[in-house]
């Protein structure tokens, strides 16, 4: 049931991430007219969130389908996205300091929740430990 409930939020975060990757985009690009460089980064920052609005995408086909390479990239897009929030606080795009801390708590809890026994045993991951996806794949 919680695995089915992280497909559909990677559903509806890729989706969302799209529509706040181009919106920061085109942002950007106005912005970049003004003020130049600032504009041009928070251009490339909506292009980061576009690319990982995709991979949200094909996380919540992996989630429901319980793909076994989606169990470790389900932690790498949690690092990515709070990496990506903090540039965009920084930058001073976003939402500010409460979008961090909430995007922070979400992915803790979403890669605690990852590495519960019942949810690693689900997608074929190992006891402990973090395998590479080569090893994920071998198994299956």
């Amino acid at each position: 049931m919680g695995v089915t409930v992280l497909a559909i939020l990677a559903l509806i975060g890729g989706i969302f991430g799209i529509l706040g990757g181009f919106a920061i985009v085109f942002g950007g690009a106005i912005v970049a007219t003004v003020l130049g460089g600032l504009g041009a980064l928070l251009s490339l920052i909506g292009l980061v969130l576009l690319v990982l609005a995709v991979v949200e995408l094909a996380l919540a086909y992996g989630f429901w389908m319980l793909k076994p390479w989606a169990w470790q990239l389900g932690f790498y897009l949690m690092a990515a996205n709070v990496i990506v929030t903090a540039l965009e606080f920084l930058v001073g795009g976003g939402y500010g300091f409460t979008n961090l801390v909430v995007t922070v708590v979400v992915a803790g809890i979403v890669m605690y929740y990852l590495n519960t026994p019942e949810v690693r045993k689900a997608f074929g991951a190992a006891e402990r430990g973090f395998p590479v996806v080569g090893d994920i794949l071998a198994k299956k």
